[in-house]
């Protein structure tokens, strides 16, 4: 039997790595989601308002998470990138535990809010990261793969939050999940090694350095790559209607259908995580499939998708049905995640090797101020409105959600523009030999064996 090659090696060591950073960004979404599915508890125990409880899971965390996303995605384009990620892991998962102590809406709103400081760490150094353990051939594969984290940890935050908040109650599920998360951080101090920097872009000039752009001059760069402008854009709208359906669907079952929190939980959880799981995974494998012969495809398969959310996320509200307006939310939850993994892969390949973590910082920017930051919070704050304008107490969430339709079709025309002009701008700022794809990893070399 032939011996595995370098360049076999350092593949299998990648695979490992993703399988790390996977299992990081899974707790990254559980922390992340499970307030939502706690929701009906929390108003009940604390006392919010809708518009409370979407500040919660929407504006204010995303304010901070997206405000501390571009320092922190500046250190990692710097510094070890793994350092980065473990002490993000270390403060987002103590937050979460630190939330089962609070005392009202200001003391969750602080914990949320060490939440989102923790998380604005993983996402720009892992996308980062992946790229250098990646060709551009397999990149859209990995992100897919990754990717899979955030339906897979939405259906985990549902089906664990929910089931333990019906057990032991909010508090002791908060504590729970956030120590269980930090188990992880010597994990990645052990096991996981810093990819080389650039390792499959073209070879700097011999005596060149890495440019040295200032912030505005990096924003700049990526303004003027009109591929990336719609492609940031439309996320941020497509990201509106996903996290406005993933705060507000558990509240809507249980107001406007009366399903009791474990039937909510359950039903969510399989939603959520096969219909998001197939959306990120099948969405990321067919555009780069498609884009063997157009890269084109690469944004076109997410505006096709934005654009079949709109139909059916109407008939998840409007059903009459409990049972008709949970199948139909199928369709949604998986069209509402067709774009992460070629959005990632995009995004990635068409920033430069020295500035990829600030890259994946100012996605997470735009997509957190425009989808997590509005999206739980328009929903809950249209929801208010109709409770003290109209009297609508049970059925607010009906009217209010079907909001999402709007952000979804301007989505499905950013992406659709953002493919007009991915085969011009793509090809000349990555320029791959197949001696490049091929050359491993040093640090992949000194990994253990898996």
């Amino acid at each position: 039997m032939p011996r595995p090659t370098p360049g076999d090696r350092s593949l299998r060591y990648s695979w490992f790595a993703l399988g790390l950073l996977f299992v990081v960004a899974l707790f990254n979404y559980i922390d992340r989601t499970i307030l939502s599915i706690m929701q009906v508890a929390l108003k009940k125990d604390l006392g919010l308002t809708d518009t409370q409880l979407g500040t919660l899971t929407g504006l204010s965390f995303a304010i901070f998470y997206t405000t501390l996303a571009l320092p922190i995605a500046r250190l990692a384009d710097r510094v070890a990138r793994k350092y980065v990620l473990a002490a993000a892991l270390t403060v987002w998962t103590l937050m979460t535990a630190a939330s089962g102590f609070a005392t009202g809406y200001l003391t969750l709103l602080t914990c949320r809010i060490g939440v989102a400081v923790g998380e604005a760490g993983c996402v720009p150094s892992t996308h980062s990261m992946i790229s250098d353990f990646f060709p551009r051939h397999r990149r859209a594969l990995a992100m897919a793969v990754w990717g899979l984290a955030l339906p897979l940890g939405g259906m985990l935050g549902f089906a664990v939050g929910g089931q333990l908040t019906a057990a032991l109650g909010w508090r002791h599920s908060f504590v729970a999940v956030g120590l269980s998360g930090l188990l992880m951080t010597p994990v990645i101090l052990l096991f996981l090694h810093e990819p080389r920097r650039g390792r499959f872009d073209a070879p700097v000039a011999a005596g060149a350095a890495a440019p040295r752009r200032s912030i505005g001059q990096a924003l700049r760069l990526l303004w003027n790559i009109r591929a990336y402008r719609y492609l940031v854009i439309g996320e941020a709208f497509q990201a509106w209607g996903q996290n406005g359906m993933m705060a507000w669907n558990a509240p809507f079952y249980s107001r406007v259908h009366h399903l009791p929190l474990p039937v909510i939980a359950t039903w969510l959880a399989l939603i959520t995580g096969l219909g998001g799981a197939l959306g990120t995974f099948g969405g990321g494998a067919l555009a780069e499939r498609l884009s063997v012969t157009d890269v084109r495809w690469y944004m076109r398969v997410p505006a096709i998708a934005a654009f079949l959310t709109v139909p059916f996320a109407l008939l998840q509200y409007f059903a009459p049905d409990a049972h008709v307006s949970l199948f139909a939310a199928i369709v949604p939850a998986v069209m509402v995640n067709v774009y992460m993994a070629s959005g990632n892969a995009v995004s990635q390949t068409l920033a430069p090797p020295d500035m990829r973590a600030f890259t994946s910082a100012v996605f997470v920017l735009v997509v957190s101020i425009g989808g997590l930051g509005l999206g739980p919070t328009v929903v809950g704050v249209v929801s208010d409105l109709l409770i003290h304008r109209f009297g609508l107490a049970e059925t607010s969430l009906r009217f209010a959600l079907p909001t999402i339709i709007l952000p979804a079709t301007a989505a499905s025309i950013l992406f659709w523009r953002s493919s007009v002009h991915l085969s011009r701008e793509m090809a000349p700022l990555h320029q791959e030999t197949e001696q490049r794809e091929a050359e491993p990893d040093p640090e992949a070399l000194r990994a253990p064996a898996v």
